[in-house]
């Protein structure tokens, strides 16, 4: 004897196959989002901690500005980038019906350039010669400017010789 189950789907609710479908493609979407180098630039700013002056000017190089006050140093990097990449051409409706123009389609050719701009500051707080925290500013904002900082970092990450965070996969 067979027996048969059937499922019921309610309006406003969804079936457990549709949910982890959802699921799944949220977390693609998310995955695809991934930036390595906005991770590298976040666990720099906990292994560069306890770096000396004298390695931290030989990977990154002389700041942009430095300041001392007492016993602490200060030195600021900045790192910025510009973007650019032919935009879409406009689809949609380009006439009337009288001649010469009529019906739907690919509009006027009017190209252009989309611009993007990436910047980042990264400024070293120092004591007795000694890095003790890492800061990172700049007008672009999220992953984005974390991208760029990493850019700051990325010889001195090279020589950390163990990393207490590893970035999430």
């Amino acid at each position: 004897m067979r027996v048969r189950r059937s499922v019921v789907c309610r309006s406003g609710t969804m079936s457990g196959r549709a949910l982890a479908v959802a699921a799944l493609t949220a977390t693609g979407a998310l995955v695809g989002c991934a930036n390595p180098a906005a991770d590298e630039a976040l666990v720099a700013q906990t292994a560069l901690v306890g770096m000396p002056k004298e390695t931290l000017l030989s990977c990154a190089g002389v700041p942009e500005r430095q300041a001392s006050v007492g016993n602490r140093e200060f030195f600021t990097y900045r790192s910025s980038r510009l973007v650019s990449y032919p935009s879409p051409p406009p689809v949609g409706y380009y006439g009337g019906w009288d001649w010469p123009y009529y019906g739907y389609g690919a509009g006027w050719p009017s190209y252009g350039y989309e611009v993007n701009s990436f910047d980042c500051e990264a400024t070293f707080s120092l004591r007795n010669g000694v890095v003790e925290r890492v800061v990172y500013g700049g007008a672009t904002g999220g992953s984005a400017r974390l991208g760029q900082c990493y850019a700051i970092v990325q010889n001195c990450m090279a020589l950390v010789p163990q990393r207490t965070i590893k970035p999430s996969p």
